[in-house]
């Protein structure tokens, strides 16, 4: 695997992953989309284990946004599937190695055993102090400020809020990834340069890395190349830099 952490690498304490390209990676090699689903599941993997040992604090990753649904009955099941097998075989794992698993997203209308499996996994690891794993699983950066609002509204309407007490801040208390510090960047794979609706909040200042391979090409020497690229990156917040000041 070579040096983890080369000096000239800044490594961010908080990455989020868009995994796109699953279907296009089993597409170009005459595969079903379901095998794809499965191999990307193996570079979710892998991306964990880089992260542990890179030092990185939370890596974000969207699993399964709410638009998902629309996709053919057959190809949500799989993906159902492969998560109720992931949580299975893997939480095990993610425990010994002292990850905490935190879920985001709604889960209303989730199947109760679907429901059942995330809370296992996050009171499981609750006490670890390792890397934070964020699931992103029926999710939308939509839905969730759409929920956040309707929350503040209600105790604004209940009077335990004023409306002047509604702030940056205080809406930021609301949401899915609340305690989780705002990533510093986000990888997106497979060429596409969109965010599709993933935590329109949280990236306001993110720095983002668009890389041509598809999600199940994903592997340590990719992440460290989009974490190169991140460190060249001057990062300002909406000020100005030192020389330019």
């Amino acid at each position: 695997m070579g040096e983890l952490k080369p000096h000239s690498v800044t490594i961010p304490a908080h990455v989020a992953i868009i995994m796109d390209g699953n279907g296009r990676w089993a597409h170009a090699r005459s595969l079903p989309r379901s095998e794809g689903h499965r191999q990307g599941v193996e570079a979710v993997r892998r991306a964990v284990r880089s992260a542990c040992d890179l030092g990185i604090r939370y890596l974000t990753i969207y699993s399964f946004s709410s638009e998902n649904w629309a996709r053919p009955k057959s190809e949500v099941n799989d993906l159902l599937g492969l998560l109720r097998r992931f949580v299975r075989q893997d939480v095990a794992e993610l425990h010994s190695a002292g990850v905490r698993v935190k879920v985001i997203g709604d889960r209303s209308e989730l199947a109760s055993d679907i429901v059942d499996l995330l809370e296992e996994s996050e009171n499981l690891t609750a006490g670890n102090t390792g890397l934070t794993l964020v699931v992103a699983f029926n999710y939308g950066g939509r839905q969730e400020l759409a929920l956040a609002l309707r929350r503040v509204a209600s105790e604004v309407e209940a009077g335990m809020l004023t409306a002047d007490q509604v702030n940056v801040n205080l809406l930021s208390r609301y949401l899915d990834t609340y305690g989780i510090p705002d990533p510093d960047l986000l990888i997106r794979t497979s060429g596409e340069q969109r965010i599709s609706n993933f935590l329109l909040w949280q990236l306001a200042y993110t720095e983002f890395v668009f890389i041509e391979e598809h999600w199940p090409e994903f592997d340590h020497d990719i992440f460290l190349r989009a974490l190169c690229e991140y460190s060249g990156r001057e990062r300002r917040f909406g000020g100005l830099t030192a020389q330019a000041v």
